[in-house]
């Protein structure tokens, strides 16, 4: 399968300003440093890290909705960052975004038929009453919604009914690749499930392509061909969809997973649960070598030094960025700290287990 997106050290540094009279550059926020992936054609890639690591920034430096410090992004062989003016407005036809937050990305002063017609007339395709008014209808019916939506607005919608406008105001266009930024995080778990079906058959029918932005993990297992996991403005690791839950290397994507539960009692008492100690860093001021080596178990002297890059692994072609993935897959390098306590600790060790907790005292 061939590769429609690929990005080539993507950056994204947004300018620290400071004066009252004139303004002068102290320093850059590194929101996206540095990011290399390919998403072939037809699949979903699921990016996901937690909040303020640059998943949306990512996203958005895709479309050119924020326009990218440095790097390459083509797609389908055009250099989409060396498009101007008229050639990147008709450009934008084939790229579409849904927006995490459906009441706020949606004009509450038009009606849906008004939200849906603005794109088709700002690309041109606005052809005449009767096949405007077809295409709209059928756009409707592929996201589950009655025609009768048309003359409404978007306050007269539930919140998952909103963010299927907001999805068929990205089809209406024909796109080719969506990117969906926290497409069901605003919604109820029983609305999340149905918007995540509806994508998949969207994808289906339509052969669409997806970037699905995300932190929760249990929503991009579920629709996600490739996972990539982002840490202060870097991918720390790439894998297939099923692999990395089963082999996670890097130990932040274990300390993710890890904080995942599991609806076994048995299972989730005994199992290991790495916790993360400190907070995120700035990404004003990211670490020096391994932007995560402040908060991992595991680092080494080697980590403040050298900034790891993202390899493969092996021939399985998942890819890491860990100078000691082997060795801390293999257990030959151990945590700097490890201590041992019951997740119950009025329970009987035998009948519980012990959960094990890796903190970090003594960073470089």
């Amino acid at each position: 399968m061939s590769a429609l997106v690929k990005i080539d050290d993507l950056k994204v540094h947004f300018p620290i300003k400071s004066g009252l009279l004139f303004d002068r550059t102290v320093g850059y926020v590194y929101a996206v440093d540095g990011v290399s992936l390919e998403i072939k054609k037809g699949e979903t890639y699921g990016l996901v890290g937690e909040s303020g690591c640059g998943k949306s920034t990512l996203g958005r430096g895709l479309l050119r909705l924020i326009e990218p410090t440095s790097g390459e992004i083509t797609f389908d062989g055009t250099d989409v960052r060396a498009l101007k003016g008229e050639q990147m407005r008709l450009f934008r036809r084939r790229i579409q975004m849904v927006f995490q937050d459906p009441m706020s990305s949606l004009d509450p002063r038009q009606s849906v038929q008004s939200l849906l017609v603005e794109g088709l007339r700002a690309h041109g395709l606005h052809t005449g009453r009767a096949d405007v008014q077809k295409r709209l209808r059928s756009t409707l019916d592929s996201v589950g919604l009655p025609a009768s939506a048309l003359n409404k607005y978007p306050h007269e919608f539930s919140g998952g009914q909103r963010q299927r406008i907001g999805i068929a105001r990205a089809l209406v266009l024909g796109p080719e690749l969506i990117v969906a930024d926290e497409p069901v995080s605003a919604l109820d778990v029983s609305i999340q499930a149905q918007v995540i079906n509806l994508l998949g058959d969207l994808q289906e029918s339509l052969g669409l392509t997806y970037l699905v932005i995300a932190h929760d993990l249990a929503v991009v297992r579920h629709i996600s061909d490739t996972i990539g996991v982002m840490y202060l403005g870097s991918l720390v690791e790439e894998a297939d969809g099923d692999q990395l839950y089963e082999r996670p290397l890097h130990p932040y994507t274990r300390a993710l997973l890890s904080a995942v539960p599991i609806p076994d009692p048995r299972v989730e008492d005994r199992r290991e649960r790495i916790l993360l100690v400190g907070d995120l860093p700035s990404p004003a001021n990211p670490p020096s070598g391994c932007r995560f080596r402040t908060r991992c178990p595991w680092s080494q002297a080697r980590c403040a030094e050298e900034r790891p890059e993202l390899r493969v692994f092996d021939d399985s072609g998942q890819r890491v960025a860990c100078h000691f993935a082997e060795e801390i897959r293999s257990g030959d390098l151990t945590p700097h700290e490890v201590r041992a306590e019951l997740v119950h600790p009025d329970s009987d060790p035998a009948e519980v287990g012990a959960e094990l907790i890796v903190t970090r005292t003594d960073l470089p």
